[in-house]
């Protein structure tokens, strides 16, 4: 059973107070140079400008930034190291390496690993890549010392990595490493994943009962969960019967913000290119958001003239949207590595132990579907 109701512990402050000390963290700001303004703040993470300003008053508080009248708020960095050289004392030192694209799921499971890690010997800093491998890199050399565990979202994890010498460097060092979501085959470490098969399996199945046999997919090609899932829908398709062909397949790489002009444009000729289509497979919950977007801007109706499905709906509204989608266990998933790198750290043997964990899915029933044989 999936407990959806865990106490709020992450603030939208302090998420970009997070932000904040990671990019600190990560050397990209030294003594007097400008922190990102309260514009570029509020679109990344989308808040509001009240959230940004209770963020920076907090930090001032602590004397961690200042504000140069007519020139923008800046880092002081002697201050944050100090603050930090007082807490590191005595402290088990984990951090998370999180893409940070996708704001719900990033606040469920920082919540959940906080909550796992509910113990005052502990210290957690978060790291955020922003999907680039270069930034893995330098958040990977951050962690290098000094840290005990790390909890890490592969960055592009269907490619070729170029940081696997740090994750040897990090086994070599004994600083434990659990992954979760997208991990690296290459890499021995353990993984918190969800069945990405047995969900395309349940989301085509509902589809096809519902008498669908042109069903698009739009999925993510530089990442591991986008392969599994289309993998999942190739084989869900030919299990249940429905038509596969490479013409209802869109991919996209994981850089595209999803909301950009040319990708609605896109996508909006991929759709059109697919005239018998009745059905759309959503890879995750951006692409959900876009195609919904896209759907209202061209006039169509869900589920009228498109039926729509998903994975990893990681907002909290799922029942409201209406949408039949594989609900994003971040919470649950966020307190399962949580609690797995903890005892990974107390465990000398832990090399030769098995500290992976699969999800099992979760499908909401919404109303998103339109049943073909009552028309």
């Amino acid at each position: 059973m999936i407990v959806r109701n865990a106490p709020q512990t992450v603030r939208k402050y302090e998420v970009i107070e997070q932000y904040v000390h990671t990019l600190i963290d990560q050397k990209q700001f030294t003594e007097d140079v400008r922190l990102p303004s309260e514009h570029f703040l509020c679109k990344k993470f989308g808040v509001s400008r009240e959230t940004v300003r209770t963020a920076f008053s907090r930090l001032k508080d602590r004397e961690i930034i200042y504000t140069k009248k007519g020139s923008g708020t800046f880092v002081n960095k002697k201050a944050f190291l100090r603050e930090q050289h007082q807490m590191d004392h005595g402290k088990i030192k984990i951090g998370a390496i999180i893409q940070g694209q996708d704001y719900h799921a990033n606040k469920n499971l920082i919540r959940g690993i906080k909550d796992a890690l509910g113990n005052e010997s502990v210290e957690l800093r978060i790291f955020y890549t922003d999907n680039k491998l270069a930034n893995e890199r330098k958040c990977l050399l951050s962690c290098s010392s000094g840290f005990h565990g790390l909890i890490v979202d592969g960055v592009k994890a269907s490619m070729l990595n170029p940081n696997l010498d740090c994750y040897s460097a990090l086994y070599d060092k004994d600083i434990r490493v659990i992954f979760y979501n997208n991990y690296y085959v290459d890499a021995q470490f353990p993984k918190v994943t969800i069945a990405d098969n047995q969900c395309a399996d349940e989301l085509v199945k509902r589809l096809t009962e519902a008498g669908h046999q042109h069903i698009a997919g739009v999925f993510v090609y530089d990442n591991y969960q986008g392969i599994e899932k289309y993998k999942g829908y190739v084989r869900a398709l030919q299990k249940n019967g429905a038509s596969y062909d490479d013409a209802y397949v869109k991919w996209v790489i994981s850089d595209d913000t999803y909301d950009k002009k040319d990708f609605h444009k896109s996508l909006w000729k991929f759709l059109k290119a697919v005239p018998k289509c009745t059905a759309i497979v959503c890879c995750n919950f951006m692409i959900l958001r876009t195609v919904l977007e896209l759907l209202q801007k061209q006039g169509k109706e869900v589920p009228k003239d498109y039926s729509v499905v998903a994975f990893d709906y990681s907002d909290t509204d799922w029942s409201d949207s209406g949408i039949t989608a594989s609900i994003h266990p971040g919470y649950e998933m966020g307190f399962e590595v949580g609690k797995r790198i903890f005892r990974m750290i107390s465990d000398n043997e832990y090399k030769i132990h098995d500290y992976s964990y699969t999800f099992k899915p979760t499908i909401y029933d919404g109303w998103s579907i339109r049943n073909l044989w009552e028309t």
